[in-house]
């Protein structure tokens, strides 16, 4: 009955604010909005239950990518594929507007397309709570709806601006005729984040801290808060140099991290695989949320099925993420001195590096993977055990998967919280210390292993100290060898998810994505052909099939030469991409939307860089 129920209010919903067909999809006159449905919370509530599929994906449903860890963030200096790699963006496209209230992301750019419907309905929760629902309900309930609104209104505009740079900024609702608002130029970036600052600011200030079982709250919103808010301050920082903004932004995301720490909700208590392969994640303390699939109710997703050691994997993780994971002493490999710590062969990595490694590869070389190198990250431990017995059962094969999603993680907190503390502390603010390092870092390297990872030899990473960093060899001058360690815990920690490419752009460092300048982005790791996988030595394989001995040697298969066929894996005709600039690190807006203003006698200014 109450998903009946459900059902019948979203469908409600849609024919109350269906969009329209403009491709701008500009905010629009809901005049049609019957104001007795604002009536109570359950209302409020139903409404807002719609946003949850755009914010909150998971591992989407069915056969969706958007968003999805593996299927829909895969473009990376992390991840490289057999033949040319994919290109950025290099033309104006001819449009780029979306009226689909379905999430959609550009992948080059991990994140929506030009597309207001999210905004405009936003909006429209904000006018009803205000003018109907205020009168009807307490003000504490007011409060609470108003944040939520607001704060997916600020999420949205984030990730807009994280793909444009300047976007339109529309306060309030207003009348589709109202053509200077309709067609209004683009807001700049500053302003636009400004507004979000706002509404982040009284999202937290207000949601409840218990509205229910795994719903939006104020860890939730902290949680986010301390993503979005470290995302804008880091870029401030390092493309405008706005130091201003940058530490206002940065202090709110410290903020928001130490109110998540300090509830002493949250913990890392459960070993890494476990965290995406479990089939029911509630009650588990790394979890401020997650989605939960259900077969029983047509719930699903496909990427188990792609983690099962029998799909593909294109593209796949390269040499250039794996030398990164951090060998067991807590030093990187050209300093360590655990044992074959410089043998970077999958058998050797497992043992001598961070836990995460062999939490997220399988443990022998695939052909599957374009780099042989293979994530099952996102399955649990006996999924990769059917690969080979023709008969997979549902949960791991095709888009019949279970496994729970996790939405935001306790890791992610902590590790927003370090990196936005690092960051001030070379603005003036406060510095690092070893207590901040203890809370964050060094928990999460504590995280228990499972029994699989012991057997294997694996062992927990000692704890990082500040006295003695690493002084890596391979760091940039520009960046401090904390800061340096900071983003090396993200990249092991978060393979395959949301971050590396918006981590990359915020950082400025969109170079790393050019295989001419780091060639291990086109390799895999070390590996014997003849040992461990003989059959490629085939007829089919001469010429393709080629290694890359340590002094740069390539050795290619000739059909005769197995035994030299040692070295690092190089990807089947890998190529580097197309020569690329500064102006991928923001999206152009579309030929049809430059037009559509002009024919209404309106500019709609060009992302710089691409006129």
């Amino acid at each position: 009955m109450k998903k009946n129920i459900l059902l019948s209010s979203i469908l409600f919903i849609a024919f109350l604010i269906s969009s329209c067909s403009d491709v701008l999809d500009r905010p629009e006159l809901n005049n049609m909005i019957d104001d007795t449905y604002w009536r109570n919370e359950t209302d409020l509530r139903l409404f807002a239950n719609d946003f949850y599929i755009n914010y909150f994906v998971g591992y989407n449903s069915a056969w969706g990518v958007a968003y999805a860890p593996l299927r829909g963030y895969y473009f990376s200096d992390d991840f490289s594929n057999a033949n040319v790699q994919s290109n950025f963006e290099s033309n104006i496209p001819a449009s780029r507007g979306s009226t689909s209230e379905t999430p959609d992301m550009l992948t080059q750019y991990a994140g929506p397309n030009w597309n207001f419907a999210w905004v405009r309905k936003s909006n429209l929760f904000i006018d009803r709570i205000e003018n109907v629902s205020k009168s009807k309900i307490s003000e504490e309930a007011y409060k609470h709806w108003m944040g939520v609104a607001r704060f997916f209104k600020g999420f949205e505009y984030h990730r807009l601006v994280s793909v444009f740079g300047d976007v339109p900024y529309y306060e309030a609702s207003f009348d589709a005729s109202d053509h200077d608002q309709m067609y209004k130029d683009r807001t700049p970036r500053k302003e636009v984040m400004d507004h979000v600052y706002d509404d982040l600011m009284f999202a937290f200030e207000n949601v409840r801290l218990n509205d229910g079982d795994n719903v939006l709250n104020r860890y939730i919103v902290a949680g986010f808060i301390s993503r979005i808010m470290l995302f804008e301050g880091t870029w401030q920082k390092y493309h405008y140099n706005d130091q201003a903004r940058a530490k206002k932004y940065l202090e709110l995301a410290v903020a928001a991290g130490d109110f998540v720490i300090n509830s002493g909700k949250y913990d890392i208590t459960s070993n890494f695989r476990s965290l995406f392969g479990s089939q029911d994640l509630k009650g588990n303390k790394e979890m401020l949320m997650y989605r939960h699939y259900d077969a029983a109710q047509s719930v699903t997703h496909h990427v188990a099925s792609y983690s099962n050691g029998y799909e593909s994997q294109i593209p796949s993780a390269n040499l250039s993420l794996a030398k990164s994971f951090i060998c067991v002493d807590g030093q990187p490999y050209k300093l360590s001195t655990v044992k074959n710590a410089d043998s970077l062969n999958i058998r050797n990595m497992v043992k001598t590096r961070d836990p995460r490694f062999e939490a997220t590869f399988q443990s022998v070389p695939k052909v599957q993977s374009a780099t042989l190198l293979y994530a099952s990250k996102f399955i649990d431990r006996t999924g990769p055990t059917y690969w080979n017995s023709g008969n997979i059962p549902a949960i791991y094969a095709s888009n019949t998967n279970t496994n729970d999603a996790p939405v935001m993680r306790y890791s992610e907190v902590l590790l927003n919280w370090i990196e936005a503390k690092a960051e001030l502390a070379t603005m003036g603010g406060a510095a690092v210390t070893q207590t901040d390092i203890n809370n964050s870092i060094n928990k999460i390297r504590n995280r228990p292993l499972d029994a699989e990872a012991i057997a294997k030899g694996v062992q927990k990473t000692a704890p990082m100290s500040l006295a003695s960093l690493p002084d890596d060899p391979d760091r940039e001058s520009d960046v401090s060898a904390l800061i340096w360690e900071i983003r090396r815990e993200r990249r092991m920690e978060f393979v395959f998810e949301y971050s590396r490419l918006l981590d990359i752009k915020r950082w400025k460092k969109i170079k790393y994505m050019s295989a001419t300048q780091y060639p291990d982005n086109l390799l895999g790791l070390w590996i014997n052909i003849k040992e461990e996988l003989p059959a490629q030595l085939a007829s089919e394989k001469v010429g393709l099939l080629r290694v890359r001995k340590a002094d740069g040697t390539i050795v290619t298969y000739n059909g005769k030469n197995g035994d030299e066929m040692v070295g690092f894996y190089m990807i089947e005709k890998g190529a580097d991409r197309q020569t690329f600039d500064d102006r991928v690190y923001l999206a152009p807006i579309g030929k049809a939307q430059i037009d559509q203003y002009k024919d209404k006698g309106y500019t709609l200014t060009q992302t710089p860089g691409w006129n």
